[in-house]
């Protein structure tokens, strides 16, 4: 499957907190139609360099990717291979920051490949898949209040104001609390879909409902519904808030110019 993309578009904003412990990659200005890899994080700790946690998850994530893989979709192993790299990168500089002890960060991941987009994913960011404006596909928060509404010790609705909401059950650390990401191949893929990633302080201001309506009534205008989003967090965000916007422009199955050149010599033999 060839997948071809629109400009992607970004932001990342410190929210009402002091500092953005958010990070994204590739940085917002720098994204093209030409990129395959996404990843966003949302650092966890703050005194314990939440900052330093997300940012270097995004490199290591990158540097993994870039040097090891190959012609082809990222696997579930390979992914999880790139958490163990990551996680020995967090251990390399608790060793020599002791004071970082403590930090983590969540790690959504979107890889445009040949098969289709791999989502790949620790903690409540969080991963949309949009067609026609509505949600086809979402992430499934590791969180405790995710877990009590799967429980169904309490409704969806109510996850979105409980005094628990920001405890996450799974996290990048270290090696010494080893977590695997979900992973998923999504080979529904269509032209005008539309991917949306994002990080915890992005869903607190948004229920699904409400974000299929901006994707819809803007006319999938990307740049529109980055400007739309962030003006609405500033007003609304307790925390920091991250997110890309990538939309799909078109998909070709591989080998259909193979088959219409085959038909088109075929006709004239």
């Amino acid at each position: 499957m060839n997948i071809t993309l629109e400009r992607p578009f970004a932001a990342t904003d410190k929210g009402k907190r002091k500092n953005n412990e958010d990070f994204l990659y590739p940085l917002p200005e720098l994204a093209s139609a030409g990129q395959r890899l996404f990843i966003v994080c949302d650092g966890v700790g703050g005194a314990q360099k939440g900052e330093v946690a997300s940012s270097l998850a995004c490199e290591s994530f990158q540097t993994y990717f870039d040097t090891f893989l190959e012609d082809g979709d990222p696997t579930e192993e390979f992914i999880n291979k790139a958490v163990r790299y990551t996680e020995s990168r967090f251990d390399e500089y608790i060793s020599q920051h002791s004071d970082a002890f403590g930090m983590a960060t969540t790690m959504t991941l979107l890889y445009i490949g040949v098969s289709g987009v791999t989502t790949a994913y620790i903690g409540d960011s969080r991963i949309y898949q949009l067609r026609d404006g509505k949600v086809v596909y979402r992430t499934d928060d590791h969180s405790l209040v995710n877990s009590y509404v799967k429980l169904g010790l309490i409704k969806e609705e109510d996850a979105f104001v409980h005094p628990q909401k920001n405890v996450i059950t799974r996290a990048i650390t270290g090696t010494y609390q080893s977590v695997n990401a979900d992973v998923k191949l999504l080979n529904d893929i269509r032209p005008g879909d539309t991917f949306f990633i994002c990080t915890d302080g992005v869903v607190e201001c948004y229920t699904d409902g409400e974000l299929e309506k901006i994707f819809s009534s803007t006319g999938r205008n990307a740049e529109v519904i980055k400007d739309t989003i962030v003006e609405h967090c500033i007003d609304v965000a307790r925390d920091n808030f991250s997110f890309y916007i990538v939309p799909i422009r078109d998909t070709q199955k591989n080998g259909n110019n193979k088959h219409f050149l085959f038909s088109f010599l075929y006709s004239f033999a």
